[in-house]
């Protein structure tokens, strides 16, 4: 830790990771009911819709958290200068979560707003908003400051910027139901396919650097093409929730051309960290943050690009929207985007806020839980995707009513079960491996002695 004020990242990190671990433990819970009865006095209490909310929205407040945490250890290194606010940071952790909170609470109680991602009462959506506002005046203000400009500094404040004004969009309720779902999907597209990726792409930007040692001018080229091309499909292919909402036809080209694009940008993110990985001279420590690393634009590949652009070409997509193949899609996507870059920064960053040498750590649990939670979503992900098309097949194409294509498919979403219990071992083996983080047995003298000889002039006095 070169800073004091990156401290601040730690809880967020923290919190980030227990929610995490409930948000799995209720996507087991709603696994379940898909081929168990639960008795009606339970489902009475605490309805399917009810635990989908929270494990959606779970998700999404997590994942928020575990960006502001990056961007609090990110911007001090990036700008060479302590974050301007520190108690700020805290204060807009404390106001976030209590937000989460009750708006979890308050869905046991019924109050929501009832559009899917978009829960929470309008309400909590103002101290949402407070709590962005907050966010982006610390780092605005830190990077001002500094008078030093990166790329990923660029990238990342472009990111969170467009994220708060995108999130302005899914707060008014529209009358006409079409264009409620319009303005819904600028938010939840939008944000995945548009802000999320400017902040991924400055985050991994920051993690190659560090890793590497590369020169950030090589980096920052790539950065450049592969964040035009990220905003020139995404943006675009947004058109693809279009089809059936009742919009001209023209978003059936628009969509389906560019949403066959997508995975471009994605694959060039693959050969670009590939060619990293094979230039690397000497060992690449630590071996498991390199193992997130790729493993994360692999699975980002296979579930963003190759399984988005399976169901979303019109074509497919008349018989797939809604079914469990877009639940496929979404579980294996968000890992391999989202989930795994912030378990990637989080090995990156703790070992330092822990201040072990050189930010090396004994991995050898970690090892054990990445491949579990790994190949549990992908067992997950392709079992879901089995009983997708099936249920595609039988609902759109042999019109048999909803309950009756259940039936067929209750084998398989009890195989996506099976592999969500491996999931949830992974899950928290990787946070209690992450909160336990100590130095390498045996090697913690000799790192010592190393860090104290390539220690940076600028971390002189901070």
């Amino acid at each position: 830790m070169t800073y004091r004020t990156q401290r601040v990242a730690y809880p967020y990190m923290v919190v980030a990771l227990l929610l995490f671990g409930l948000q799995v433990v209720l996507g087991l819970w709603l696994a379940t009911q898909y081929f168990v009865t639960v008795p009606q006095g339970l489902v009475d209490i605490f309805p399917f819709s009810t635990a989908r909310a929270m494990h959606t929205n779970l998700l999404v407040l997590w994942l928020l958290l575990g960006f502001m945490g990056a961007t609090y250890y990110l911007v001090p290194e990036e700008t060479e200068s302590e974050l301007a606010f520190p108690r700020l940071a805290i204060v807009q952790l404390v106001l976030l979560t209590a937000t989460g909170v009750a708006a979890l609470v308050g869905f046991l109680f019924g109050w929501t707003q009832g559009r899917p991602l978009l829960e929470i009462p309008r309400p909590l959506d103002l101290l949402v908003v407070v709590g962005a506002l907050l966010f982006l005046f610390n780092t605005a203000v830190t990077m001002i400051r500094a008078k030093r400009w990166t790329a990923v500094q660029a990238s990342l404040l472009g990111g969170l910027v467009f994220l708060a004004v995108l999130y302005l969009f899914g707060i008014p309720f529209y009358r006409n139901l079409a264009v409620d779902w319009y303005y819904w999907w600028w938010v939840i597209h939008l944000w995945v396919e548009g802000a999320f990726e400017l902040v991924a792409a400055a985050m991994t930007a920051f993690m190659l650097i560090k890793l590497t040692g590369v020169q950030r001018a090589v980096v920052e080229k790539w950065l450049y093409v592969e964040l035009g091309l990220f905003l020139f499909t995404g943006i675009a292919g947004t058109g693809h929730h279009y089809y059936w909402l009742g919009a001209p036809s023209y978003w059936l080209w628009v969509g389906g051309i560019f949403s066959a694009l997508e995975p471009f940008p994605i694959l060039l993110m693959v050969v670009d960290t590939w060619r990293d990985v094979r230039q690397r001279k000497g060992p690449m420590e630590p071996r498991l943050t390199w193992v997130y690393l790729v493993g994360g634009v692999v699975i980002h590949f296979i579930g963003a690009g190759l399984f988005g652009m399976a169901h979303t070409l019109p074509q497919i997509n008349y018989y797939t929207h809604g079914s469990q193949v877009t639940v496929s899609h979404g579980h294996l996507a968000f890992y391999g985007a989202y989930v795994l870059l912030n378990l990637t920064f989080f090995y990156l960053a703790m070992p330092h806020l822990k201040g072990l040498p050189l930010g090396r750590y004994d991995e050898r649990s970690g090892h054990f839980a990445f491949w579990c939670t790994a190949l549990g979503v992908m067992g997950m992900s392709l079992a879901f995707a089995v009983a997708g098309v099936l249920q595609s097949y039988l609902e759109r194409y042999l019109a048999q009513p909803y309950m009756v294509a259940q039936v067929p498919i209750r084998f398989w979403m009890a195989i996506a079960a099976a592999h969500g219990v491996m999931v949830l071992v992974g899950v928290v083996m990787t946070i209690r491996h992450l909160l336990t983080l100590r130095a390498p047995a045996g090697g913690g003298e000799a790192a010592a002695v190393a860090g104290a000889a390539v220690t940076l002039p600028s971390a002189a006095g901070k």
